[in-house]
């Protein structure tokens, strides 16, 4: 895999990551031994950023991260994990120094690190953005060798662009794929120019830029792509990048023609995300090796053409962008 620039960090990270939420807890029924050989899986193939959450299964999918780093030994690949959203209700005041620490000694233990690589703020409310002292907390942590760098994952652009006005902010973890192309019109100049890395999240827009779901597809009551369908239980943006289910797959069926070759069509939404320089990597989510494996094979892919480019933007204005574009 070809590796970018992770930002002002001095690290560099091959442009497909590993997305680990699925095999913590929210994706349907996940098998551990599964889990553990997806990330085997990846990792022998080149791939070198996880990017996981202490909420993903309670922490469990930091855990299972920490197994396979113990088991492998060698060299580790630089690991993110995220912090806030143990809290009962997302406040200002919640993001206390004592909060913070004690999150962050938490997965330190659930990784079975001295020091985490990166942690993010995870999708905190937006007025946390507007409190200096947040990230002067961040800063403390950061000097007292518990972290070594931090970063924030948002909802919205409006985020994302206050956070990079915090010097110390390395990253930035935003949805960006084929349906959500906002992020590109300001926010990835903008990160460019202060050198901050990003992260894309939600590449496959849950699944659906994958062309695997019909209209009869069903999902299992603990998966998000069921139980938060109308933002019940979180931001309906997590949840098929807030596309409307029916409408995201009409557009589906638009896009697939565009494939060329041998590859997938998400494998060719993994690919139009790495066609923006902006992007550092992006961390589509795999609970087996095939899935991990297929992901990583899209970095390989030649580039999209400018034909290929115009039509997935044709299609997000004309079917997506009214639901989606002034949202986040």
């Amino acid at each position: 895999m070809r590796s970018r620039a992770f930002g002002r960090t001095g690290r560099h990270v091959g442009e497909i990551g590993f997305g680990a939420w699925a095999i913590g807890a929210a994706w349907g029924t996940v098998d551990d031994g599964e889990s553990i050989a997806a990330l085997h899986a990846a990792l022998d193939a080149g791939l070198d950023f996880i990017d996981t959450a202490d909420v993903y299964g309670d922490g469990h999918s930091e855990k299972l991260i920490a197994r396979v780093l113990k088991e492998r030994g060698g060299e580790r690949p630089f690991v993110a994990t995220k912090a806030g959203r143990r809290l009962p209700k997302q406040t200002v005041e919640g993001y206390s120094a004592e909060n913070l620490q004690g999150w962050i000694e938490r997965s330190l233990g659930n990784l079975e690190v001295d020091a985490l690589d990166l942690v993010q703020l995870h999708c905190p409310p937006t007025d946390a953005y507007y409190h200096p002292e947040i990230f002067e907390r961040m800063d403390r942590l950061v000097e007292q060798g518990k972290i070594r760098h931090y970063g924030v994952s948002v909802e919205r652009v409006e985020e994302a662009l206050k956070a990079i006005e915090y010097p110390n902010v390395a990253s930035v973890q935003i949805i960006y794929n084929a349906f959500r192309h906002r992020p590109a019109e300001l926010f990835f100049r903008e990160a460019q120019r202060r050198n901050v890395a990003v992260i894309a999240r939600v590449p496959l827009a849950s699944g659906l830029l994958s062309g695997k779901f019909g209209v009869d597809t069903k999902f299992e009551a603990d998966d998000h792509r069921q139980f938060n369908r109308h933002g019940e239980a979180f931001d309906v943006g997590e949840t098929f990048s807030g596309v409307p289910y029916d409408v995201g797959l009409a557009a589906v069926e638009k896009l697939r023609p565009l494939v060329r070759g041998d590859a997938t069509l998400a494998q060719f939404a993994l690919r139009w995300i790495l066609m923006d320089d902006a992007v550092t990597v992006a961390i589509p989510g795999a609970k087996n090796p095939r899935q991990a494996l297929a992901n990583i094979g899209a970095a390989s892919l030649p580039p999209l053409s400018r034909e290929a480019m115009d039509a997935v933007a044709r299609i997000y204005a004309e079917d997506i962008k009214p639901h989606v574009h002034q949202c986040w």
